[in-house]
């Protein structure tokens, strides 16, 4: 299995681990452990994290929500503005539980390089 594969898998592990006992944020964690303990080169170290918390987020939020036929997901869709559409709702979701997940990887793969220096 490549380090992509191990990366994206640990961190969705971590990910669905930390989120029974931490907050939202607990998806951040697990993108900075998981690029700290399997570091990734270029680009990777963002859009893997990222694609992997995007997925996870996307399929909690579904499962969620369709426990209640999409009642609240269309609610604040509505709020939001974007159609009264679940969907895109539990896209934006997805997407900006990737993006925070990506940008705490870079930062854990900046840690890393910072540690191996010292």
């Amino acid at each position: 299995m490549t380090k992509k594969m191990t990366n994206f898998i640990a961190t969705i592990v971590l990910a669905a681990l930390f989120s029974f006992f931490l907050p939202w944020w607990s998806v951040m964690t697990a993108a900075l452990v998981t690029s700290l303990f399997i570091p990734l080169k270029r680009t990777a170290v963002f859009f893997v994290p990222f694609f992997s918390i995007l997925l996870f987020w996307a399929v909690y939020c579904f499962m969620l929500s369709s426990a209640n036929d999409f009642t609240l997901a269309k609610k604040i869709s509505q709020l939001l503005q974007i159609g009264g559409n679940p969907y895109v709702l539990i896209l934006v979701t997805g997407v900006i539980g990737g993006l925070a997940a990506g940008i705490t990887a870079i930062f854990g793969k900046q840690i890393a390089a910072f540690s191996s220096k010292v």
